[in-house]
């Protein structure tokens, strides 16, 4: 289960995108306080006495049936072992496999990003669904213009690093990386297909 602060996190932007459209109003563009947006005008007001007191009691209502919604559904989609999380991210699969760039598109098409392990507990929360699906997964890390030498797909230089025993090996021909059933990483070339594991 993620942590009640990553939980924190998505029930505030949730929270703040709800009261953009109850407002009619961008996001991105937080009203003024004790002022309400009329529909009916199209224009900002001075304060409505009573009623924020009833958008409150509204959006309180809302918000607690959205947490009951996200918690019904992270319980789920942990029972289905599609989901699972570490150090404020959360890692899913679809349980399909593709590409190297298949799997970037596919991340970024449901707002993620190609799961990156940045530490121990990261890379433990990919090799969950490498285990579960017995199979390997591509990570967000590719070869520099230097041969041999990795980082992240940023541009910035690994901080961690499971490579396998005498890894990487490719010397320039196998650019992306790949993560073994017992979590240590092996350099591979980008056109196999392996689980797509996304981060958020």
């Amino acid at each position: 289960m993620p942590s009640p602060q990553l939980f924190h996190k998505v029930l505030g932007a949730a929270f703040f995108l709800l009261l953009c459209r109850a407002q009619a109003k961008p996001a991105g563009t937080p009203p003024l306080p004790g002022f309400v947006h009329l529909p009916e005008v199209g224009m900002n007001e001075g304060f409505i006495p009573g009623l924020l007191p009833q958008v409150d009691n509204e959006m309180e209502d809302l918000i607690c049936q959205l947490e009951h919604r996200i918690s019904r559904l992270e319980g789920v989609l942990h029972l289905e072992k599609k989901i699972t999380a570490s150090g404020g991210k959360i890692f899913a699969t679809n349980g399909k496999k593709a590409n190297f760039h298949t799997t970037l598109r596919k991340c970024k098409e449901v707002g993620g990003s190609i799961a990156t392990p940045r530490n121990l507990g990261e890379n433990d929360a990919i090799l969950y669904f490498v285990k579960n699906f017995n199979t390997y997964a591509y990570l967000g890390i590719k070869e520099s213009l230097i041969s041999s030498k990795f980082h992240f797909l940023d541009g910035t230089q690994l901080s961690y690093t499971n490579w396998y025993l005498n890894e990487p090996s490719g010397k320039g021909e196998e650019e992306c990386v790949e993560m073994y059933t017992d979590g240590t990483w092996n350099d591979k070339k980008c056109n196999q297909n392996r689980l797509i594991v996304c981060q958020f």
